[in-house]
């Protein structure tokens, strides 16, 4: 039996099996294998079992240039949320936005969504569809176009053209 990529299914069980317990083995100082090993085994198989049945190719350069806005939003972004966090007004105006997405795949839309949540000073709420909501900690900030940015960047590194601006209605809703 081999997975959609052409792996056979027990080789990658044995290499995740082996990483996995390496892992053990570094976090528990060698011993514990009692537990450790049924659990090594049964994180391997499910990590298998789990595993999306197509396989998305990333474009190495896209990576690289999103790596680098990825860096630069958080380190900005950080600096933003941590000054609203010392100043004595705590200036927050929080609030949830609507916002329709132009990626096309799933597993694009998801890191989209996965990737503001891991920005500071916003969350992915709720992603159904075409649909994200986002809470941002700022209603003033230019929120939509750090996601269209943001969007922009994910549709190069999974390879995909977005539909023009100017064609779609993709403005927030608050």
């Amino acid at each position: 039996m081999k997975n959609p990529v052409g792996a056979p299914i027990l080789g990658m069980l044995l290499a995740r099996a082996a990483l996995l317990a390496t892992l053990w083995w570094t976090l528990a100082d060698g011993t514990a294998w009692a537990f450790g090993a049924p659990v090594v085994l049964l994180a391997a198989g499910a990590s298998v079992a789990l595993q999306p049945t197509r396989c998305v190719r990333l474009r190495p350069l896209a990576l690289a240039r999103f790596a680098g806005f990825f860096a630069l939003r958080s380190v900005r972004a950080g600096l933003d949320v941590a000054r609203r966090a010392l100043s004595p007004r705590l200036p927050l105006a929080p609030t949830l936005l609507d916002y329709s997405l132009r990626l096309t795949s799933e597993p694009a839309r998801v890191f989209l969504a996965n990737t503001l949540s891991l920005l500071p000073g916003t969350l992915s709420a709720d992603l159904t569809g075409d649909r994200l909501r986002v809470h941002v900690l700022d209603a003033s900030l230019p929120i939509e176009q750090e996601l269209r940015a943001a969007e922009v960047r994910i549709a190069a590194l999974f390879g995909q053209s977005l539909p023009d601006l100017l064609a779609s209605s993709n403005g927030p809703k608050v």
